[in-house]
């Protein structure tokens, strides 16, 4: 596949045809899967690994579960902004390609865990990590490539949908496999284990994906490059670093409160597995609510960036101090919540502006993006590892101060970010305009 250009606000899209609905779908399923695969295994952590761990206690269970979640965060961090710049150069398609056989590779060995050890675990979570990192920046670079700016907004909500829709399956690949479990025994077919099904039906997932797209990817000729502006160079450069301090504080609160959510079930007796699970779930689709309203009503399209993430920021911090409050089953689901609900307004936000960057660093800022996702979700699983396992509940309360410094640079340094706002101002032509829109694809 030859390299096709990317898009960004000032350039319209050269003679590169346009997604199909075919080819959009299986980009988003791709989305859907990875995430799914890690929303699955995510609540059978602490089970998986007390076999592995005769003698550990809660705390070290814990620490290790975050520890888990951090080295496959650490994988993203190192291979995001790898794939970016090898996308950039050689095509996306190949790379999507080359990142789903590695995801279902890493998958496999975990249904031996007692042959691989420890390190062997920590090892494939973080190759797994890395491999995901493949799909998860170039996916979004390639559909703002090959979409044109008005359709910008409502494709980056859908992609946004369709990553939550599949950590909302997640846990239900768990709900599926214990009856598949008991039904296979009934065949004969030998005791199978849930969390070996909930990994063989993760990795045929990835499988099916790494087909589709080989068979549908968009191919373009390749083009001259564009040449760059120094005065916007330095603009994009500038706006996409901001992006990415901002993604990376809330991807360490938003890791730290996933992982609080899987820990809750130890710290609360009361609480069991399933209730666990339908926290993720509520949680996945308090986020699909709101991206659902970004879809139809348009709202990046039609208010400052700063404010929706402002306002994302304050619901977020609510939640969290909510959560470490809480006295009761009721209010702890408001908090988990409200937590959704604003970190589902600001991940969006932020996408969309990152998809502004020009076509020749379009790869490489998504990268970018996903690299300071990485290293926040890395941070903050190791610290939250900790913080559950030193004060327990408190540890919400913590979690929810760096959402209150960033919320404060929002206010103090307005500045920075009304910048990106006007970036994305050229992408909008007056037959563009909410008002005069008319209903399209996604």
């Amino acid at each position: 596949m030859t390299n096709p250009l990317g898009l960004g606000p000032n350039h319209p899209p050269p003679a590169i045809g346009g997604l199909g609905r075919a080819q959009l779908a299986w980009l988003a399923a791709a989305v859907f899967v990875v995430s799914a695969g890690y929303g699955a295994l995510m609540p059978l952590l602490p089970g998986w690994l007390e076999p592995l761990m005769a003698a550990g206690t809660p705390a070290e269970v814990a620490r290790h579960v975050g520890l888990l979640s951090g080295v496959y965060a650490g994988g993203v961090l190192v291979g995001a902004p790898l794939w970016g710049l090898v996308s950039d150069r050689w095509g996306r398609g190949c790379v999507l390609v080359a990142g789903l056989i590695g995801y279902v590779a890493s998958l496999l060995p975990l249904l031996r865990p007692d042959w691989i050890g420890m390190g062997g675990i920590y090892g494939l979570r973080t190759t797994a990590g890395f491999f995901v990192a493949a799909v998860v920046p170039v996916v979004p670079a390639l559909v703002a490539e090959h979409t044109p700016a008005r359709q910008r907004a409502r494709r980056f909500a859908w992609l946004g949908a369709m990553s939550l829709l599949g950590f909302l399956f997640g846990p239900a690949l768990n709900a599926i496999a214990a009856p598949l479990s008991g039904a296979l025994q009934r065949a004969g077919a030998g005791l199978r284990e849930p969390t070996d099904l909930v990994i063989v039906m993760s990795a045929a997932l990835g499988a099916l994906m790494m087909l589709g797209l080989a068979a549908t990817l968009p191919r373009a000729a390749a083009q001259a490059p564009e040449a760059d502006n120094p005065v916007d160079g330095g603009a994009d450069e500038k706006r996409s670093i901001a992006l990415w301090a901002l993604n990376g504080v809330l991807m360490f609160v938003l890791s730290g409160f996933e992982l609080g959510i899987v820990l809750q079930g130890q710290q609360h007796p009361a609480l069991s597995s399933r209730e666990v699970s339908l926290m993720f779930a509520e949680c996945s689709l308090v986020m699909l609510g709101i991206n659902a309203l970004l879809f139809f009503t348009g709202l990046l399209e039609r208010a400052a960036g700063r404010r929706v993430m402002a306002a994302g920021l304050v619901l977020a911090t609510a939640g969290l101090a909510m959560l470490a409050q809480h006295r009761s089953d009721a209010w702890m689901y408001v908090g988990v919540s409200l937590t959704a609900a604003g970190t589902g307004l600001v991940l969006p936000t932020i996408a969309y502006l990152a998809a502004g960057a020009s076509s020749r660093r379009l790869g490489a800022t998504m990268g970018g993006l996903a690299a300071a996702a990485g290293l926040g979700q890395t941070l903050g699983s190791a610290a939250a590892g900790w913080l559950f396992g030193a004060v327990a509940q408190l540890s919400f309360a913590w979690l929810a101060l760096p959402l209150l410094a960033t919320l404060g640079t929002l206010l103090v340094r307005p500045a920075w970010w009304s910048t990106q706002d006007k970036l994305l101002a050229p992408a909008r032509s007056p037959s563009d305009s909410p008002h005069r829109r008319q209903p399209q694809e996604p």
